[in-house]
């Protein structure tokens, strides 16, 4: 793959080393997909690029080789969605058989760009909420694909950050109010937090610049942990912010793996690796003919938990054996 600035990435030429078609044969058609995604480009931050090896490994089990039986077509804002609606003519121009949004903005770009190429969604936080989908049954329209959350998902959340941290009885949610699905998750994480007797502090970020001021409200009003909900702006920004929640002695629970990693106390979430492997299912179905508005949108099966030690040990905290016993990896 090649990078073109924060654009598209083109494949290179498939005639290279390509089979001459037998006397009278029509060469196999080579299918087209496009990617369109909020993110970055694979090779910056290592994460992305874990994500779209596990779209290419589902390709790849269903007989789909990038630059010979599929040409992938990729577009990346880098966190600017201010991007994303040129991207996203530029895909509709391509005439490509079917876009992968990786976010909700995305997906309600390409939305906007086209009702007729089908559209697979991978790892929307809540695709009916968003309005992206009439149902999860029968999505209608030209949208389907996979969803991260559920509805147990926000107290379990809150269950392992006060199994982690004695005494616990109020706690912070960083949201972004301009963004749907951090709104919703906010909403959710309130209301389970209510059913346990737990007193919700809401605090605001809309992007890096916000962040240490929002921090600040949560020392002020001296709540005891921090729940982040999920917001693209809140990935790219994930070191400063883990940092800034260990300066205040704050103990966090995320809701992706990337967030242990960079220094976060606790992460618990669908696997969305695996939910880009998946994507690769509906894409395979929606080549072979199937229409998207017949394809049910699926919901998490497999989740994950992830604590980092170290950041328990400089917060104090031990974490109790409740807890290690189920959680998929450890962060020394």
């Amino acid at each position: 793959m090649r990078f073109r600035g924060i654009s598209v990435i083109v494949p290179l030429a498939l005639a290279l080393g390509a089979p001459i078609a037998a006397a009278g044969q029509q060469p196999a058609r080579v299918a087209q997909i496009g990617v369109l995604s909020s993110g970055f480009p694979p090779s910056s931050p290592q994460y992305m690029r874990s994500r779209f090896d596990a779209f290419l490994q589902g390709l790849r089990e269903r007989g789909y080789d990038e630059g010979q039986s599929v040409t992938i077509h990729w577009g990346f804002a880098s966190g600017q969605d201010d991007q994303l609606p040129a991207l996203a003519a530029d895909l509709v121009a391509r005439k490509v058989d079917v876009i992968v949004t990786t976010s909700t903005p995305a997906t309600l770009v390409a939305q906007r760009a086209t009702g007729v190429i089908p559209i697979v969604m991978t790892g929307l936080a809540d695709p009916l909420r968003s309005g992206l989908v009439k149902s999860l049954a029968r999505p209608g329209g030209n949208t389907t694909g996979l969803s991260q959350t559920t509805a147990e998902i926000y107290g379990k959340r809150l269950e392992l950050l006060r199994e982690a941290v004695p005494g616990l009885t109020r706690v912070a949610v960083l949201y972004n109010p301009t963004n749907r699905p951090s709104v919703d998750d906010w909403k959710e994480t309130d209301a389970a937090a209510r059913s346990v007797r737990l007193q919700v502090l809401p605090v605001e970020a809309r992007d890096a610049r916000e962040l240490e001021a929002a921090v600040s409200a949560m020392i002020r009003e001296r709540v005891h942990g921090l729940v982040v909900t999920a917001d693209q702006k809140y990935v790219n920004e994930r070191v400063r912010l883990a940092s800034l929640a260990l300066q205040a002695r704050l103990p966090t629970i995320f809701w992706t793996r990337e967030f242990a990693q960079a220094g976060g106390l606790m992460t618990y979430g669908p696997n969305v690796a695996h939910l880009y492997r998946r994507a690769a299912t509906y894409v395979d179905k929606i080549l072979k003919g199937a229409k998207p508005s017949d394809l049910p949108v699926e919901q998490p099966t497999i989740f994950e938990l992830l604590v980092n030690l170290k950041t328990a040990r400089d917060l104090g905290l031990a974490i109790p054996q409740s807890i290690l016993i189920r959680t998929d990896e450890l962060i020394q």
